[in-house]
């Protein structure tokens, strides 16, 4: 009897190291998963006028690249126009932030989230919103800096995800 309650306790503690390394596996497996599921956020988007446009990039390391293209508003650049490049930029889950390089005296800084919108695949327009506060600081002829601050919602451009010929 001793020698049966003493294979039990030997199977029993079998049973759970293997259900301890069965647990471990599903857990890293799922976990992987989740990292590769992870929604790519990269494309072009809206900008604040109509013909201006957002690229944004995110890399490996959720650092975030990109430009603003836009019309230039100052009289030595009206109409022209603009590309500013992100100086820096990073993504935390579905927050992002980003700082443009200054361009004749002004740049930009954009704090805020990506969420889904109506589109139903990524190849419809809208797909993925980007909604949060930019802010325009500009260098005055005066060299005060001065600030605009407003929340914004700017839209993903259709993508082409047709495989390359």
């Amino acid at each position: 009897m001793l020698a049966a309650m003493v294979w039990s306790s030997q199977t029993m503690s079998a049973r759970l190291s293997l259900l301890l390394v069965f647990l471990a596996l599903v857990g890293a497996a799922l976990a992987e998963n989740a990292r590769g599921a992870a929604e790519d956020y990269s494309g072009m988007y809206s900008f604040v006028r109509d013909g201006e446009f957002l690229q944004i990039t995110i890399e490996d390391n959720e650092a975030v690249t990109g430009f603003i293209s836009r019309f230039g508003d100052t009289e030595n650049d009206k109409g022209t126009f603009l590309d500013q490049f992100f100086k820096s930029g990073k993504l935390e889950g579905n927050k992002v932030s980003f700082t443009t390089e200054v361009i004749h005296g002004s740049w930009y800084k954009f704090e805020g989230a990506f969420a889904r919108g109506r589109g139903k695949s990524p190849e419809e327009e809208g797909y993925y919103l980007l909604r949060g506060t930019l802010t325009r600081w500009s260098e005055g002829a005066d060299h005060k800096t001065a600030s605009q601050q407003r929340q914004v919602e700017f839209s993903s451009f259709p993508r082409d995800t047709s495989p390359p010929k």
